[in-house]
């Protein structure tokens, strides 16, 4: 499985981070890769979460989220194409005056057909520029 872990600091408020986070319905406002993006069965803190991404070929999946306010929101993989595996979690830390320390961690396997290109876009590229378009987004609201 290909992983990575990443911590950023926020000038907003963990509530407020979360509410961005788990607001899965506007990442396509933000997040230039996600085409197409929708929720289905809540049940209590879990849904599952539908996916249509762009990294350098389209790929559909869907994860099951738990959602534990403020702090905490994690996922588990359930389907897709390309993706055996898609595991992972925001933690969210208070950081002083109106910030949050947010850590991210993704797990994934790919199927054994999917170039290497695409792992290392995901893990390396995307990931840092995944989470300055959340931190704009936060810092913005």
């Amino acid at each position: 499985m290909a992983g990575a872990t990443r911590t950023i600091v926020i000038n907003a408020p963990p509530d407020k981070l979360f509410d961005v986070i788990t607001n899965y319905d506007k990442y396509g406002e933000f997040l230039p890769e996600v085409k197409k993006i929708w929720t289905s069965e809540r049940k209590g803190n879990e849904v599952k979460v539908h996916y249509e991404v762009d990294v350098i070929k389209t790929i559909h999946y869907t994860i099951l989220v738990k959602e534990e306010r403020p702090t905490r929101m994690s996922w588990t993989f359930v389907e897709g194409e390309v993706m055996k595996d898609n595991k992972g979690s925001w933690v969210l830390e208070p950081d002083g005056e109106g910030r949050t320390k947010a850590t991210y961690t993704v797990d994934m396997a790919l199927g054994a057909l999917v170039p290497k290109a695409i792992v290392t876009k995901l893990a390396e590229t995307s990931l840092p520029k995944m989470l300055d378009a959340f931190k704009r987004r936060a810092e913005s609201l």
